[in-house]
């Protein structure tokens, strides 16, 4: 599965979240992109170990965010109705400027390199 990347101004950084029995972990980043009209707010998830390297990042901040789309199927028994997720699960992230960083060009590749084995018990969680 091939990666993306996107660009944008940190808009909200949330509390980390444990879900399940086995403490499945997510922590969700918002970036704002202005892109004529409308600015477009794009969350960001990223999971397990990767929850903790958001800490380097900083309302504010210009970065620049490699992702991988994935999706989701979730029906809570055969009677009832079947629910699609698709979500952006962060891979990596650099801060490229602005914020309280003070404009360091701060690669975490290699601290993310855990998301990569990181993967939810699909038991646990419906996303």
């Amino acid at each position: 599965m091939s990666e993306a990347k996107v660009t944008g101004k940190v808009h909200v950084i949330e509390e980390t979240k444990t879900f399940g029995q086995k403490g499945f972990r997510k922590r969700v980043v918002v970036l704002e992109q202005d892109n004529g009209r409308f600015p477009a707010y794009i969350p960001l998830e990223f999971i397990q170990d990767g929850c903790d390297t958001v800490d380097g990042m900083n309302v504010g901040d210009e970065v620049e965010v490699s992702y991988r789309l994935t999706g989701r199927k979730w029906q809570r028994d055969p009677q009832s109705e079947v629910k699609y997720f698709l979500s952006a699960e962060a891979s990596s992230f650099r801060v490229l400027g602005g914020g309280s960083s003070g404009g360091d060009d701060i690669d975490y590749d290699a601290a993310n390199a855990a998301f990569s084995e990181a993967a939810a018990d699909e038991e646990d969680v419906p996303f």
